[in-house]
């Protein structure tokens, strides 16, 4: 009987993904990349914060940065995930934050994509260059409104190029985005990450440098990993490819606390 030659299964362990989109986003900026990991096999969620999107409508529930926190805190109460890849792209690094300090046995590991951190007792316009702060307030004293932060003329903030074919779609979808989220400190009862698997991941082509000083804080952090892609601020938009293979590689190098548990 000839033996017959052994097969190897080249695709990466299914993992669980939720993913945390950014200011003046929604779920739906994560389309691209959903829909490369679906897939490959994995499980993920994308979902819109409370009064960003298309739960803009919501805008005034938006007290406190504790709200989008409990989106996501309840989303995986729901689902009843565990071993959960969590994903915080820019201002949603401070969502997966205050996840991270409430719910770290349901998390695998933890990705900051081009994240705006904070530390405990702080908010974001405590970390952004001044004038940064000073520009969006502006801003919003300009909108006669007092709830949001207006969405930005450009969007030079995103790294998208104005003639890249997807700034249309990109530009007609983003909401203002609520101001107590970024005035409002945020609560942490553990140090930053709440000794799960930390990786901050730059986009480096172009560079945000809004967060440069957050990125400078963040660099050198001890026990966590440093990661680059060449590509712009919305990586998800960008660069799915990219961003999804480096997202399966971060999955498969964590170990799964849900396999330690058994």
């Amino acid at each position: 009987m000839t033996a017959q030659p052994t097969t190897h299964d080249t695709r990466p362990s299914s993992a669980t993904f939720v993913l945390i989109h950014g200011a003046w986003h929604g779920g739906w900026c994560w389309r691209f990349v959903t829909e490369r990991l679906v897939a490959r096999g994995h499980r993920v969620f994308a979902p819109t914060l409370t009064g960003q999107g298309e739960r803009r409508h919501l805008l005034g529930a938006v007290t406190s940065l504790d709200v989008p926190v409990a989106d996501i805190e309840n989303l995986i109460e729901a689902e009843e995930l565990e071993d959960v890849v969590l994903v915080g792209h820019s201002y949603g690094g401070l969502v997966a934050s205050g996840v991270a300090n409430r719910k770290p046995e349901a998390l695998r590991a933890l990705v900051f994509l081009d994240s705006l951190l904070v530390e405990n007792g702080e908010s974001a316009f405590d970390v952004l260059p001044r004038a940064v702060v000073e520009e969006r307030l502006a801003a919003v004293d300009a909108s006669g409104q007092t709830l949001a932060i207006p969405v930005p003329a450009g969007l030079g903030g995103t790294g998208i190029p104005e003639d890249h074919p997807l700034a249309p779609w990109v530009r007609r979808r983003l909401t203002p985005h609520p101001l107590a989220t970024y005035r409002t400190p945020l609560a942490l009862h553990h140090p930053l990450g709440n000794g799960l698997p930390c990786t901050y991941v730059h986009c480096a082509s172009p560079s945000y440098d809004t967060l440069a000083p957050v990125r400078e804080r963040i660099r050198h952090k001890s026990g966590w990993s440093w990661e680059t892609l060449d590509t712009g601020h919305d990586a998800m938009v960008l660069a799915p490819d990219l961003l999804v293979a480096l997202l399966e590689r971060l999955a498969a190098t964590a170990p799964s606390r849900a396999r330690a548990r058994a």
